[in-house]
């Protein structure tokens, strides 16, 4: 039987449609969720949503008067609502080589596999399109957003093929498909008024990369998930680790300052770029550890602690 802390398939991902319930990846968040700080997007959702009470203003409704707040104040207020519309989802999932690695719980690749599960079953459960990409050192597969189950499925059946077809001994094409190909991909089928969700270590970014980040996260709502194993950020001097697969092991000696040094400064230089793209664009990060149960983490980094609790 296959470990699915290293593949998954699709029957596993599959586990995460009734466990998502209660998690939401909307701007308006608690305020014990990471994303609580991200900017609301006035065009995101369906129906209409209460904004504020505020002062009459000359050119108001008055039909959007509230006659009880006025009377009780003595001036009038009205109630503003923004409009909620179509929102779709476009989920990127990275399954390169730099995804398959973990020294605790997890592979990174299988951690993304499980998020992107969680995401897609939350935002169709809402009603709402999903649509996504995932991609490999040598190709990737894109699914228009829909509201379909079939839809869903399909890009996770791809998810997991991705993810099985990984191993150790694979040999690594010279020409690597770059985040930045997907990312044409992404602005493509996610032009405007989407949540754009990318599940990746974000291995081999660069100025192009957040060039092109910046741009979707204009009319989009950008969330970056960022998998990591917490290997690189507790390296001590006497440290010397196994690390691989069931197919294939090896000794890392962690002891050596140049190796401890490279996996370190590697990790930390990523981990800040990222995370300095939150500052200077209206995106979010959540970090995802490889080390921690997939579904436990999005739930405190969300703030959904209650499995009752609404999508909306």
């Amino acid at each position: 039987m296959t470990d699915s802390r290293i593949y998954t398939s699709l029957e596993h991902l599959r586990h995460f449609k009734e466990q998502a319930q209660g998690i939401s990846f909307l701007p308006r968040q608690p305020a014990s969720s990471v994303l609580s700080g991200r900017r609301a997007s006035r065009l995101r959702g369906r129906g209409l949503n209460f904004e504020e009470m505020r002062h009459y203003l000359p050119g108001d409704d008055i039909r959007s008067i509230d006659w009880k707040a006025t009377a009780r104040t003595g001036k009038a207020h009205v109630r503003v609502f923004t409009e909620e519309r179509d929102r779709p989802a476009l989920l990127v999932v990275d399954q390169r080589m730099s995804m398959f690695f973990g020294s605790q719980l997890n592979l990174k690749s299988v951690t993304a596999a499980e998020a992107a599960a969680i995401a897609a079953f939350r935002v169709l459960g809402a009603g709402d399109r999903v649509g996504g990409i995932t991609f490999n050192d040598e190709q990737h597969i894109e699914f228009a957003p829909r509201r379909s189950d079939r839809t869903v499925m399909a890009l996770l059946t791809a998810i997991s093929a991705m993810n099985q077809s990984l191993h150790a001994q694979k040999p690594v094409p010279e020409q690597r498909l770059q985040l930045n190909s997907v990312l044409k991909g992404v602005a493509r089928l996610a032009s405007h008024d989407h949540l754009v969700m990318i599940f990746s270590d974000f291995d081999g970014i660069d100025d192009r990369t957040r060039q092109q980040l910046g741009a979707l996260s204009q009319h989009n709502d950008v969330v970056l998930m960022l998998v990591h194993d917490p290997l690189a950020q507790r390296i001590h001097s006497h440290e010397s680790t196994i690390v691989g697969t069931d197919l294939l092991q090896a000794q890392v000696d962690l002891a050596t300052p140049r190796v401890r040094d490279a996996v370190r400064d590697t990790t930390s230089q990523r981990l800040t770029s990222i995370y300095d793209l939150q500052k200077r664009v209206n995106l979010s990060v959540l970090p995802l550890s490889a080390g921690e149960d997939t579904l436990t983490q999005i739930r405190r980094l969300t703030g959904q602690f209650a499995p009752q609790q609404r999508y909306r």
